[in-house]
């Protein structure tokens, strides 16, 4: 038993020192370089910004950088929705796929370990947001080409730039947080 520790303590101190491979080939993998850090949204944000976009059952949800899931699962769990996640941390998908196991969602959710910005949002009748100012003024274009016009656009906390929004709902469950609605207008 000791023998065993000690050769377990060993590999770990070589791994961290970068002379022992991993058993598992996706640790191997660099990690992804993030434009943003995943911070969970509020259940009380989630709620407006769902209710701002009037998401229904017959919507398909895009949460880009969806972390662990959260809006996709309340799209489909409380608003009957599709919903398909987006995000390139390989752990935040496992969660996000996890959590949609738990909540009894994996008939209507998605998960794809992808960047955003290579991801094609066409089918997506609603999308989500919580990245940042830079990263929402890099991804207006991408919207704006790939969504269809009416396609509904909510960002938590963050704007596009000089885009101005349909409509600004402050969240008085959780002071300080703003939620923001644009319409994909036609071409």
């Amino acid at each position: 038993m000791r023998s065993r520790v000690l050769v377990w303590a060993w590999c770990v101190a070589l791994t961290l020192l970068g002379g022992c491979a991993p058993s598992d080939p996706a640790a191997a993998r660099p990690a992804p370089r993030l434009d943003v850090v995943w911070y969970p949204s509020a259940p009380a944000v989630i709620t407006a910004m769902l209710e701002a976009a009037k998401v229904d059952p017959g919507d398909t949800v895009y949460d880009l950088g969806c972390g662990d899931g959260e809006i996709v699962i309340a799209a489909a769990l409380h608003y009957g929705a599709r919903a398909v996640g987006v995000d390139l941390d390989p752990e935040r998908i496992t969660n996000a796929r996890r959590n949609a196991a738990r909540a009894g969602v994996t008939n209507r959710v998605t998960f794809i370990e992808q960047d955003l910005f290579t991801t094609d949002v066409s089918g997506a009748t609603v999308v989500t947001l919580y990245l940042g100012p830079e990263v929402n003024r890099r991804l207006r274009p991408k919207l704006l080409r790939e969504l269809r016009p009416g396609t509904r656009i909510v960002s938590h906390d963050f704007s596009m730039g000089d885009w101005t929004p349909e409509r600004t709902v402050t969240v008085p469950q959780a002071p300080g947080h703003v939620v923001y609605l644009w319409r994909v207008p036609p071409r």
